[in-house]
């Protein structure tokens, strides 16, 4: 008899470290901004960001298997000329066979290349994103809000509904906010 509540005891220890390692696999990954701010540059206003990017496992999985991962950018500028707003997408891939990794811009169609995933998140941490015109002429004391996630519409059509539904396919990612100062 005390053989088999052994058996049952190491029977339920086991499923319980199994559900454990279910959970930490659901657990959503991290794109928080670090850092932004609009530049005014010789060629026109850019968006300098500061991204730090953990991607969870199913979503670095996908990654490393060819499946483009999107995020979606969007900065919306409030001050006393009104409201502006960009809308961009950055794309993250990796092709298998040349074993490089891509960043490509949606805005201006950019394209760099990488050829270990390290390089490619150091990228994230230096994005410079070229701005419409508009935004060389915010004033002091504009409010400024970039929201950034992943971007559910760009995946494969098999992919979509888990990626909506499963906690794993979420990234945590804080709404950045700032006022635009002299200098």
């Amino acid at each position: 008899m005390r053989f088999w509540k052994n058996c049952i005891s190491l029977l339920c220890a086991a499923g319980l470290l199994a559900g454990c390692e279910a959970w930490r696999e659901q657990t959503p990954g991290t794109l928080i901004v670090r850092e932004a701010r609009v530049v005014a540059a010789a060629e026109g206003p850019r968006l300098e960001l500061n991204l730090d990017c953990r991607l969870n496992g199913p979503i670095s999985d996908a990654l490393e298997h060819g499946i483009p991962i999107a995020f979606h950018l969007r900065l919306e500028a409030q001050g006393p000329r009104g409201p502006l707003l960009d809308r961009r997408q950055v794309e993250l891939r990796y092709f298998p066979l040349t074993r490089r990794y891509q960043l490509r811009d949606s805005g201006t169609g950019e394209l760099r290349s990488f050829p270990a995933s390290g390089y490619l998140v150091d990228a994230l941490a230096a994005l410079h994103l070229p701005l419409p015109a508009a935004f060389a002429r915010l004033e002091n004391g504009t409010r400024l809000r970039l929201e950034v996630g992943l971007d559910h519409t760009a995946l494969p059509g098999a992919l979509r509904l888990p990626a909506t539904l499963e906690p794993a396919w979420h990234l945590i990612a804080p709404e950045y906010a700032w006022i635009v100062t002299a200098g």
